[in-house]
């Protein structure tokens, strides 16, 4: 059985703390490792931590230099064959989801189940794909608190940008997934809750992510626009019209006499060049 380390990072963040912890030490599975880091909080995080110690396999409070330095140092203190990142606020959906899916943690490199996703007036579901294809990380991520990551991959793929505010992660996934060809299985059940309370739901990540895809996968970016471009031209009233038209019996005659009509006026040469 592969081995699993749970990180959580934490700042500033008591009540999101106590909801994260307890969702992790309540769990009917225990045979996991789990790690805190938390950045020096003078809210009270470092207390608790300390009373509740004895919960952790490695806890720490002291200043660091951001979410990604953060996860970097859990990273490095893990001894777990696969990771998963439940960060302060964040939590474990019930008390059994890691009974059910640690079977799953055994070959493949990113291991993805579903998230509950709360905001201030609604909840959903968030689900990826069963097959990702680029377009799918073109504006979306694989959910980190509901995805297991094999260690080594940061062997492979590197540590988290920590030159990036807010979508290190995300580069990291698309990085594992479209330059090294890691392996990806997706499993349809939920494992986790996020709230749209942190920084990375109203933060603008559109700059950080641009510079990405521009210094990794520039063509890929000019293909998909020049695809979207053609998509909007399928949108436009007068091809929405065309199709309209040969839906009708007399609308596919009338299309067919144009077409006839237009080939007669071009010579077999002609016809041969607009074919090829």
């Amino acid at each position: 059985m592969q081995k699993l380390s749970i990180i959580t990072i934490n700042y500033n963040n008591l009540e999101g703390l106590k909801r994260t912890i307890e969702s992790v030490v309540n769990q009917t599975w225990k045979k996991f490792e789990y790690i805190i880091i938390d950045g020096g909080s003078t809210d009270g995080s470092a207390e608790y931590l300390e009373k509740h110690k004895d919960n952790f396999d490695y806890c720490v409070s002291e200043k660091d230099l951001g979410i990604y330095n953060a996860m970097n140092k859990g990273i490095k203190k893990s001894t777990g064959d696969y990771l998963l990142f439940l960060n302060s606020g964040d939590h474990l959906y019930d008390e059994i989801v890691l009974e059910n899916s640690n079977s799953y943690l055994d070959q493949y490199d990113l291991v993805c189940f579903d998230m509950q996703v709360i905001g201030e007036k609604e909840s959903r579901i968030f689900s990826m794909s069963d097959k990702l294809r680029f377009s799918d990380l073109y504006f979306e991520s694989l959910p980190h608190p509901a995805t297991f990551i094999k260690k080594q991959l940061f062997d492979i793929v590197g540590f988290y940008d920590e030159n990036l505010k807010i979508v290190s992660d995300w580069k990291f996934f698309i990085l594992a997934l479209y330059k090294h060809n890691c392996s990806y299985m997706k499993i349809n059940q939920l494992i986790s809750t996020f709230y749209l309370d942190g920084i990375s739901s109203y933060t603008n990540y559109y700059p950080e992510r641009n510079q990405v895809l521009q210094d990794y996968f520039g063509g890929f970016v000019l293909d998909y626009k020049e695809l979207q471009n053609h998509r909007k031209i399928l949108k436009t009233n007068r091809i929405k019209m065309l199709f309209e038209i040969e839906k009708t019996t007399i609308g596919k005659k009338i299309v067919s006499i144009f077409f006839r009509i237009y080939i007669s006026l071009f010579s077999k040469k002609k016809l041969k060049d607009i074919i090829d």
